[in-house]
């Protein structure tokens, strides 16, 4: 077997699908055979091995290429790695052309698709329906998505359409492991999220108009909101105006190991967006025992149940502030929010990604 895995991006920052696309660099190593090889192309990254690559690869890993934004680059690395690959692995929509163009240059290529959210919950041009009907499959992380491409594309063959749910990433989760419980008599509220004009449909605005509803039943109440963008002084004015300024904290962008420390600090974790594919940060909080709170919306209705925390209607202020009141009067029991966390452990998305590329 021999791979090559397009990627958006990998290290340059540390969204979602950068995250979970080491991911799948990994697995792709564990699932090529001994004598197999995963060839791995980056638009964004700058040239060059970053030092933690080493968690995501191993001796089955060939060529390992950041293309500095070069459009060029990328294209021209794709054609010359496709060649001698007979599966490729797109890990976003926007690149599922060139690799229907790379099948052009090796017509026993099988390419596949990783469809994380948003950006297949649209119509399609018309390029991008010729490679998405030319995919051999194409890997859904949540069944909301997967419902989302039928709606618009519904001459896409169903079974073509595999749910492969997001993971967690093993060294995240081992360093949760045997962490003490926190106290909910001064509740924390953490969130995780890009602070961004264009990623407002997070809710993390929401989330801060709660906080004075919120602070009636619990005065003592913070809200720790992780992130850097463009937006931020939008949120920290409404804050300001809304009185709970001093509630609510923000920490810019911060290390994976200050992170962790978060993740271990808080009490519940809270993010109520109506556009994630998955919500991978909730199993990043899963992992601490923390219950959480996301927005009835998209996949996440597919992660959080009651026993692990709260759905609330997105925009809904009033219901946003009762579901934290109830977390914080009614806890979830950490080792069931540890348990659930475990079902989407790592091992089981190798074994659910080898049968969707078999």
């Amino acid at each position: 077997m021999r791979v090559l895995l397009l990627s958006p991006e990998l290290f340059l920052a540390e969204g979602g699908i950068a995250r979970i696309m080491r991911l799948y660099l990994r697995a792709l190593c564990e699932i090529a055979s001994p004598a197999g090889r995963v060839d791995s192309l980056v638009l964004n990254d700058p040239p060059g091995r970053d030092a933690r690559l080493a968690r995501y690869a191993d001796s089955r890993l060939g060529e390992h290429l950041g293309c500095g934004r070069s459009k060029v680059k990328f294209i021209r690395g794709a054609i010359r790695l496709g060649r001698q690959a007979d599966t490729l692995v797109c890990g976003h929509l926007h690149q599922l052309v060139l690799a229907r163009v790379v099948q052009g240059f090796n017509p026993r290529l099988n390419y596949y698709l990783v469809a994380h959210g948003i950006e297949v919950w649209r119509p399609y041009t018309w390029l991008e329906r010729r490679a998405l009907l030319g995919a051999r499959r194409i890997l859904c992380v949540s069944e909301f998505t997967r419902r989302q491409i039928l709606r618009f594309l519904p001459g896409l063959p169903p079974e073509r359409l595999v749910l492969v749910p997001n993971t967690l990433d093993p060294f995240l989760a081992a360093d949760a492991r045997g962490l003490s419980e926190t106290s909910f008599a001064h509740p924390r509220i953490l969130a995780v999220s890009r602070l961004t004009v264009a990623d407002r449909y997070k809710g993390v605005d929401t989330l801060i108009e709660a906080m004075p509803l919120v602070r009636q039943e619990y005065p003592f109440t913070l809200l720790r909101i992780v992130g850097s963008g463009d937006d931020r002084p939008r949120l920290e004015a409404l804050a300001g105006r809304l009185g709970v300024g001093h509630a609510v904290h923000f920490t810019g962008s911060i290390s994976d190991e200050a992170l962790r420390d978060e993740y271990a600090a808080c009490d519940l974790f809270a993010l109520p967006s109506r556009r994630e594919g998955f919500g991978l940060v909730f199993l990043e909080a899963m992992t601490y025992g923390k219950p959480c709170l996301g927005a009835r919306a998209g996949g996440v209705p597919e992660v959080i149940n009651d026993t692990v925390g709260q759905l609330a209607e997105y925009g809904d202020v009033p219901g946003l502030a009762a579901a934290v009141v109830d977390l914080v009067r009614h806890p979830r029991d950490s080792e069931v929010v540890r348990r659930h966390a475990e079902s989407f452990a790592f091992p089981a998305f190798v074994r659910r990604l080898a049968a969707a590329l078999a």
